[in-house]
């Protein structure tokens, strides 16, 4: 189901499906019964566009901290849940606007049914988490491997224990560390049902490779029109998701907003560190709320023609630099005073 046309489904003060804009959502990795370090690495989270954050609960001390977590952050907050049924309920009764489970995972029925039943009384959503890690040993047997069709059928199987039990407020995430395997299991489900999806690479990796994976699966996936919410999965720190996520959506055209930092590949007629300035104005610009494209060039020969399809850009020399607005020279500076010129412009850009 196209993303427009999926069902909206109420998260604390956000909004998924039906069109909604999709949502960025992190991890953190805090002990969760920690509320200080919690609280502070989801307020920065905030700070940086994390718009969905997921706290892990492997305890009764971790379900019962959400209720001081959420009394001092602003997005809402997920529980994630494995194996035992009461820390879904105890999350859910201290506050969790969302709650992450596997009902493979949860037990018996009876089991899955009380948690249902807290999240019916209370309206709270069940995401229904399949991965390709823990897919069932028959459905493995059954498609001879783990196959995004495997995956699909466990996700809809899981589904459907919910809705027989009288329950659809539900969003569905199925996910692998296969990028292809992991993009055919979205095309897939998106057939078959009209929930809203949560889309991620899963274990995608390092920075580097998880980056890698993570853009190519879900620039597939969600230029397919599907997909709800995201999540970027990377071994590093939860920062660097968000910076991730947000790029990829603006790549895509699926968000405005925040400045485009394009840079030239070095070449030997570069005569300043391009490598070190590039990543200094990324780093500068996060916290700019413009929405332009910003060019940093490694020489004064080619780098006003290239930078032209950029709103500004600078390019070094020797000891030189340039200032370039539209392709054209503007202002020629020091090489040193570079950085502080653009910043300079990009703070006063509106005035």
């Amino acid at each position: 189901m196209h993303r427009e046309h999926t069902k909206v489904v109420q998260i604390g003060n956000k909004k998924i499906g039906g069109g909604n804009p999709i949502l960025i959502q992190s991890m953190t990795n805090t002990k969760t019964d920690d509320v200080e370090a919690t609280v502070k690495q989801i307020l920065e989270l905030e700070a940086a566009g994390c718009e969905i954050i997921r706290c892990a609960v492997p305890d009764m001390a971790a379900a019962e901290a959400l209720s001081e977590i959420k009394k001092q952050i602003h997005i809402p907050l997920v529980a994630d849940i494995h194996f035992d049924y009461r820390l879904a309920i105890a999350a859910m009764k201290n506050g969790a606007d969302k709650i992450r489970i596997n009902p493979g995972n949860i037990g018996s029925e009876e089991k899955i049914r009380a948690v249902v039943d807290v999240a019916k009384e209370r309206n709270i959503p069940i995401r229904v988490g399949v991965n390709s890690g823990s897919l069932e040993k028959e459905l493995v047997e059954k498609y001879g491997g783990v196959t995004a069709e495997g995956l699909v059928e466990s996700a809809l199987d899981k589904v459907k224990i919910i809705e027989d039990m009288g329950y659809d407020n539900l969003v569905i995430s199925i996910k692998s560390s296969d990028v292809m395997m992991c993009a055919k299991a979205h095309e897939l489900i998106a057939e078959k049902t009209d929930y809203p999806l949560h889309v991620g690479i899963t274990e995608a990796g390092t920075l580097y490779s998880g980056n890698i994976k993570s853009a190519v699966g879900l620039g597939i996936i969600l230029s397919q029109g599907i997909g709800d919410t995201i999540r970027v999965s990377l071994t590093g720190a939860p920062l660097e998701e968000i910076k991730s996520a947000k790029r990829i959506l603006k790549t895509l055209g699926l968000r405005k907003g925040g400045i485009e930092v394009v840079s030239c590949p070095t070449c030997g007629r570069t005569r300043i560190d391009l490598i070190g300035l590039a990543n200094q104005v990324e780093d500068m610009v996060q916290d700019i709320p413009l929405d332009i494209k910003v060019a940093v060039m490694g020489c004064v020969v080619n780098g006003p023609g290239e930078a032209k399809e950029a709103d500004i850009g600078i390019a070094g020399g020797v000891g030189l630099g340039l200032l370039i607005k539209k392709g054209k020279i503007v202002k020629k500076v020091p090489e040193e005073q570079l950085l502080e010129t653009l910043r300079q412009e990009l703070i006063h850009w509106e005035e």
